[in-house]
């Protein structure tokens, strides 16, 4: 069963439309999970997982580190994006290939041509944590669009409108899904509800989540 599990897409559908332009690729990043993995020791050996802090004081409860030319960054002075690592003083690591190779080809199924990400937002999810409902609006290029990839435990999406009060569809993420959003749905609000404590056979109890983007 676990084989089953790590190594093949799971019998439904393989692609779940959420939107005009949005759309859950499922088990497509299965494939590249022999590569995703030693990519991620190596991006967190650079920049090690910290807890961010938001604009408003609060300590976010999921960790993330990044990858790429720029990375996702938040402390009491905002969110943004840098170059540099606040942590470390040097450069975020250089995005692994088999990453943006995967986005790349993932935003090609979804009907984006051309998509060469330059930041990869990783977040670590444990039992409990979660991501509130926000919009992607600090990149510079809305026209490209979001690629988002789920490994290890599973989570339930949230995907609302254009406004934080519009109602929202909840989408099960499991290993290996891909969701992409762009054109008309690029601004759409989304979040993630708090993961229950199921873990899962090649990364126990974590959920590693990487968000593709065009940022600068």
């Amino acid at each position: 069963m676990e084989t089953l599990e790590l190594f093949e897409a799971p019998a439904q559908d393989p692609c779940q439309r959420l939107g005009p332009s949005a759309l859950v690729l499922r088990g497509f990043a299965l494939p590249y999970v022999p590569e995703l993995m030693p990519a991620i020791e190596i991006v967190e050996a650079a920049s090690p997982f910290r807890h961010m802090v938001t604009p408003g004081g609060f300590t976010m409860s999921v960790a993330l580190t990044n990858c790429g030319a720029l990375g996702w960054t938040s402390d009491r002075r905002g969110y943004r994006y840098a170059s540099i690592d606040p942590d470390t003083g040097r450069p975020w690591p250089v995005m692994p290939e088999a990453f943006s190779r995967l986005a790349s080809q993932a935003a090609k199924a979804a009907g984006f041509e051309h998509f060469e990400p330059d930041a990869c937002l990783v977040n670590r999810y444990t039992p409990g944590t979660r991501l509130s409902l926000h919009q992607d609006k600090n990149e510079r290029d809305y026209d490209a669009p979001i690629v988002s990839v789920s490994l290890g435990m599973s989570a339930t999406f949230l995907f609302g409108g254009q406004a934080r009060t519009d109602s929202t569809v909840k989408v099960p993420l499991r290993h290996g899904d891909v969701a992409v959003w762009g054109g008309v749905d690029r601004l759409r609000y989304h979040g993630v509800m708090p993961l229950k404590d199921e873990p899962h056979a090649l990364l126990g109890r974590q959920r590693i989540n990487f968000t593709f983007r065009k940022a600068g």
